[in-house]
């Protein structure tokens, strides 16, 4: 056993057994959250969201939205979806900066070059000082939620980034930069000392080179096309593995050359599925490249989780997993609960049902354009229930149906399964999470079902997403219902 295997065992014996009676929750008094931003306490007043939060939502539980630049968990509702029943009546769209919405303290940043920005979005108002005794008076616990999203022009910024395989710096930081590390771990302690909060959990929206060369998932910033890192510290570390950095560039070069061949149009004579084989057994090095990329995202949760229990053994530090967990078994395979464990007191697994519908017929037109070009759309489709694990709609009804309350409970029961008894599984669960104008919209029937097949499932909480400031009353309202008739508060 290494020193870090050591620190991981022993972590988890010294807090494991403190954890879930204190900041995590336990099956017979199950987690109940709800994502919040700023924003909101800051419109409707702090009272007021925590009203609305424990008496329509059955809430315990608030997960701040205390670190992004990005509009997915802080900021007003994003323009084009209709505004919600609550707040102020309009969008933020030309004001939203982001950042850090608690207040940055210096000390705990010295070892990185990205500066701490302090959000200017609300002034000096810090979320945590504000909400965090109003919450603790109700017996209410708090989490302090942030992720992986940090924009371009934040000053240190560009000594962070990815490099991508034609030499280019991306617009998303290393894992392996110890810029970036250095960023995540002061977050993690500043939040720990400076505040009696109650836990954190942070999210990375991102996959590999691979994933991202075959266009392997449902959109969104964190996807894209990028094939990366090959930044200094990757490509060191690749020589210390004995990784052939030539040949790895070589074979993402051929990968991204064939994927655009094949969207642009290209049937290759032994097609594309087989020509894809072809180049992995031809360059094995693009999958030890793959390997290579994620091995720094989970040493990053791996830091994060041992800093956290150092500076407060019995609270929790889990992560966010990202909705293309559902769709690509690509990414899938990447995400192992089992291992997880090791390194997270809780997963808030993304299963949102009503946005799923449109964002997984959109996974499935991407890869049937590369990957699966030799498939009809819908072949395409059924491979992907099949090798996934749950089935629902044919492709043409997704996107304004929905995933229905079953793919629910399959994927909660999938992920209690494959996490082993010590990891509480917390299902994300899809309140008014924006969608195209002809997609699903959810009803608070609807958000009643998917709540109770979450805990139909297996779950040990919940956690009522994207954010508070998008979500219609009545809605909540559903998922409370259910929480009280399960007899959860």
């Amino acid at each position: 056993m290494d020193r870090r295997e050591f620190l991981e065992a022993s972590t988890v014996l010294a807090g494991g057994a403190l954890i879930p009676q204190s900041a995590i929750g336990s099956p017979q008094s199950a987690m109940i959250g709800i994502q919040a931003g700023a924003v909101s306490f800051v419109d409707e007043g702090t009272d007021k969201v925590l009203d609305n939060a424990q008496e329509l939502g059955a809430v315990n539980t608030l997960f701040l939205a205390t670190f992004t630049y990005g509009r997915g968990i802080a900021g007003r509702q994003v323009p084009g979806q209709p505004l919600p029943d609550h707040g102020k009546q309009e969008y933020d769209t030309a004001t939203f900066r982001g950042g850090n919405f608690a207040t940055p303290h210096a000390q705990y940043y010295k070892t990185t070059s990205i500066k701490p920005e302090k959000a200017p979005d609300h002034g000096a108002y810090d979320v945590i000082a504000d909400v965090l005794p109003a919450a603790h008076r109700r017996k209410m616990k708090v989490i302090c939620w942030f992720e992986d999203v940090i924009a371009g022009d934040v000053p240190g910024f560009d000594k962070a980034r990815e490099v991508v395989v034609t030499g280019q710096p991306s617009s998303f930081v290393c894992s392996r930069n110890p810029n970036a590390r250095n960023f995540w771990l002061g977050l993690v302690e500043d939040y720990l000392r400076s505040y009696d909060v109650d836990g954190l959990m942070w999210g990375s929206e991102r996959q590999g080179p691979l994933g991202n060369a075959l266009g392997a998932s449902h959109g969104g910033a964190g996807a894209g096309g990028r094939v990366a890192c090959f930044c200094q510290y990757c490509t060191d570390a690749a020589r210390k593995d004995g990784i052939n950095v030539d040949r790895a560039k070589e074979g993402y070069t051929q990968l991204t050359a064939w994927a655009a061949a094949v969207r642009g149009g290209q049937k290759p004579a032994d097609g594309a599925f087989v020509t894809f084989w072809r180049l992995l057994v031809k360059y094995p090095e693009i999958l030890a490249w793959e390997k290579l990329w994620n091995d720094a995202l989970n040493d990053t949760y791996r830091d994060m989780y041992r800093l956290a229990h150092e500076i407060a053994p019995a609270k929790g530090i889990g992560w966010h997993v990202w909705h293309n967990n559902s769709f690509s078994p690509f990414y899938r395979a990447e995400q192992d609960y089992a291992d997880f464990s090791r390194y997270a007191d809780f997963l808030k697994v993304v299963i949102y049902n009503f946005c799923g519908g449109e964002r997984l017929a959109q996974y499935v037109r991407s890869v049937n354009r590369s990957l699966f070009a030799d498939l009809s759309p819908e072949q395409t489709l059924e491979l992907t229930y099949g090798v996934q694990q749950y089935h629902d709609r044919p492709l043409d009804a997704l996107a304004a149906a929905g995933l229905g309350a079953e793919y629910v409970r399959l994927e909660t029961r999938r992920a209690i399964a494959g996490a082993g008894p010590a990891l509480r599984i917390w299902p994300g669960i899809d309140i008014d999470i924006p969608t195209g104008a002809a997609s699903k919209k959810p009803q608070p029937d609807d958000v009643y079902a998917a709540v109770k097949a979450a805990f139909d499932g297996g779950a040990h909480g919940v956690l009522l997403s994207r954010k508070y400031s998008e979500m219609h009353l009545a809605n909540l309202g559903g998922a409370g219902r259910a929480i009280r008739d399960l007899k959860l508060a």
